[in-house]
C-alpha cells in the first residue's frame, strides 16, 4: 500500500443503497393508485436504464444531461413500457428526484469512511450529480474531502479521461490513487489508467436476488478485497 495518498470512491452502489430507495418510492406511488407490481424488479430496471445512459457519456461530444436527467427520462420510458401512465407528476418527481437524493448508505459507511479519512484523502469519484452527492452526504452523515463528479469533467466513466481528470484534480499521479468500488468495470478501467484498486463487496446492491451488473468475485486482479469499509480501513492500516 506504499505510495497511496488518496482513495476515490464509486458512490452509487458502493456507498448508496439505490435499490431500496427506488423500490420503496415505486411501491409508494403504486399504492397511491391501487397498483401492485414487482417493484424490486422495476427498481432494477430503472437502474439499468439510467446507468446505461451515463457510462461513457461525453465520448462523442459535450453531455446534454446529468444523472438526475437520466433518472427522469429513464423513469418516463419505464412507466410507458410498463403501462404505469397513472403515475402523475408528483409521483414521478418523488421517484426520479426525491428518492435518489435521499438514498441511504450502507451501515458501515460513515464510520469506515471516517477511519479512512484519518489517513488518506477520501474523494467521491462518481457519475452521480454534484447535488445528489451533497444531499446524500448530509442525510447520511458522510464527510468527503472532495467531490469529483464526472458532471464537472464532461467525461464520464468508463472513459479513461475521467480517471485521468480525477488524478489531475487531486494533484496526484494515478498510482498514488486507489479506486474503491463494488463494480468490476469501474475497477478494471481505473487499473488500466494506473490506479490501485480495492473491491468492496455489496451483495445486496441489486436486492439480493437479481444478478448483479458489474459485480466482481474475489480476485487477485485487485490490490485489496474487503467485505465493507471497516475491513477496507483495516486492510489499509
Amino acid at each position: 500500500m506504499q505510495g497511496i495518498k488518496a482513495l476515490t470512491f464509486d458512490t452509487g452502489g458502493t456507498l448508496l443503497d439505490w435499490h431500496s430507495g427506488f423500490r420503496d418510492a415505486l411501491a409508494t406511488a403504486g399504492a397511491r393508485h391501487g397498483v401492485d407490481r414487482d417493484w424490486a424488479a422495476l427498481a432494477n430496471d430503472l437502474r439499468r436504464r439510467s446507468l446505461g445512459a451515463m457510462l461513457n457519456l461525453g465520448e462523442n461530444g459535450p453531455p446534454e444531461y446529468n444523472f438526475d436527467g437520466a433518472h427522469a427520462f429513464s423513469l418516463e420510458a419505464l412507466l410507458a413500457d410498463e403501462g404505469l401512465d397513472m403515475f402523475d407528476a408528483a409521483d414521478r418527481r418523488a421517484i426520479a428526484w426525491d428518492a435518489p437524493h435521499a438514498f441511504r448508505c450502507w451501515p458501515d459507511c460513515p464510520a469506515g469512511l471516517d477511519a479512512i479519512r484519518a489517513r488518506y484523502i477520501a474523494a467521491s469519484f462518481t457519475i452521480l450529480s454534484y447535488r445528489l452527492i451533497v444531499d446524500t452526504a448530509k442525510i447520511n452523515g458522510l464527510t468527503w474531502d472532495l467531490v469529483l463528479s464526472c458532471e464537472g469533467f464532461g467525461k464520464y466513466k468508463l472513459l479513461p479521461e475521467a480517471y485521468e481528470k480525477a488524478a489531475y484534480y487531486l494533484q496526484l499521479k494515478p498510482e498514488e490513487c486507489m479506486m474503491v468500488a463494488c463494480h468490476s468495470f469501474d475497477l478494471d478501467e481505473a487499473k488500466a489508467v494506473g490506479f490501485r484498486t480495492a473491491l468492496v463487496h455489496r451483495p445486496l446492491e441489486w436486492g439480493g436476488d437479481a444478478p448483479q451488473i458489474g459485480a466482481a468475485p474475489d480476485s487477485e486482479a485487485y490490490d485489496v478485497v474487503a467485505d465493507d469499509f471497516i475491513g477496507l480501513s483495516e486492510a489499509l492500516a
